[in-house]
């Protein structure tokens, strides 16, 4: 029987979870290494409870990352921030400044786990465009249109950040930034010039 997340217990479950990984992942640099037998240990709770929370690891690992990237973009864009030039340039630079950092934590046995962690990254990212396109002065058009704009930008922001984060950076995270907002501008361009009037 699946848990409900809203649930305050499920919700201080899951941050024990959280937390003892964030740990163990101290002591241990790496994600591999980290069994769900290590993660329901440091939480002091058992492996069914893991599991009635969890499918997996894995799925508990797409758990995680979303928690982390929400955290980080909390601190600089508040849930109710609307969808403005300025906010988008900061989601933008945030996405490129956590993927470079998250990089640097990622060791070779980790590979095995890096396009789940950045598919849970662009679905937030994701959900965050959509939300702000739907609550924009457009709001109007076809729900299909809506989805397909995020879901393109959401794309276009994620796959620029995440090349440039595989690379030697020959160019700058602002420079890099700039052209992405540039490009991204384009497409959403008409969101911004309604609101604007």
């Amino acid at each position: 029987m699946p848990v409900n997340p809203s649930n305050p217990r499920v919700k201080r479950t899951r941050q024990l979870f959280i937390q003892a990984f964030n740990d163990l992942l101290d002591e241990k640099k790496n994600l591999y290494s980290i069994s769900v037998q290590d993660i329901a240990n440091r939480a002091a709770v058992n492996r069914a409870t893991f599991y009635a929370h969890f499918d997996d690891k894995f799925a508990f690992l797409a758990y995680w990352m979303t928690e982390k990237y929400q955290l980080i973009l909390k601190k600089r864009l508040p849930d109710d921030a609307a969808f403005s030039p300025d906010n988008l340039y900061i989601l933008v630079q945030t996405v490129f400044q956590f993927l470079i950092r998250f990089r640097q934590y990622l060791t070779p046995g980790d590979k095995q786990f890096e396009p789940l962690l950045e598919n849970a990254m662009q679905k937030e990212l994701y959900r965050l465009l959509l939300r702000w396109l739907k609550s924009g002065p457009k709001q109007s058009g076809p729900q299909e249109k809506l989805e397909a704009t995020a879901l393109v930008v959401s794309w276009g922001i994620f796959g620029s950040a995440l090349q440039w984060s595989r690379e030697i950076q020959a160019r700058t995270l602002e420079s890099m930034v700039e052209e992405v907002i540039e490009v991204v501008s384009n497409n959403v361009g008409a969101f911004w010039e309604q609101a604007s009037e």
